[in-house]
């Protein structure tokens, strides 16, 4: 990364984040360390109160489509992933990820839609699955087929499950 990287956070936008392990090792290659990654990123969703559109997780990286947090600052959301995720993994912080991540501003539907879709065609292009489908550890699975997952993914299938949950309570 840039040492002079600037970040526009707090402006209301989209932000497409992605972070490395350290090195790029593939220290993600692991099925229980991705499933502890999602559960924990579900866990700050709530408590910082932020949606996520889209997530990917790679053998070496992470992408994240996400609104900024209403509880805490986006920096700080993502730190706390890092720290409570490298604490599993039997690493401390500064081994498991690279310091620093890489924030774009989405600021368009045309944005967001390109960067959906890299994140689900991320598994495909680097030759670990044939079909987005295929790769359990990411969003696609919930926009191809309304399958809720691990991590709450805000789409027009959630919104269709919170509607007809709000008839359902309120006749």
């Amino acid at each position: 990364m840039p040492p002079n990287l600037k970040r526009y956070q707090e402006s209301g936008q989209l932000h497409f984040i992605t972070f490395s392990c350290f090195h790029r090792q593939p220290l993600l290659d692991n099925d229980r360390l991705r499933t502890q990654f999602e559960e924990i990123l579900e866990r700050l969703r709530q408590r910082h109160r932020f949606c996520i559109f889209g997530y990917v997780l790679m053998p070496e990286h992470v992408h994240l489509l996400l609104s900024e947090p209403e509880k805490l600052s986006l920096a700080l959301t993502i730190g706390a992933l890092k720290t409570e995720v490298s604490k599993l993994s039997g690493l401390d912080g500064g081994s498991f990820w690279q310091r620093r991540y890489y924030d774009f501003n989405v600021y368009s539907h045309q944005k967001f839609t390109e960067k959906l879709k890299y994140i689900h065609r991320n598994p495909v292009k680097r030759g670990l699955v044939a079909k987005p489908q295929d790769w359990p550890w990411s969003s696609y699975r919930h926009y191809f087929t309304g399958e809720a997952g691990r991590v709450e993914i805000e789409s027009e299938w959630t919104l269709r499950t919170r509607s007809r949950a709000t008839v359902e309570t309120h006749p």
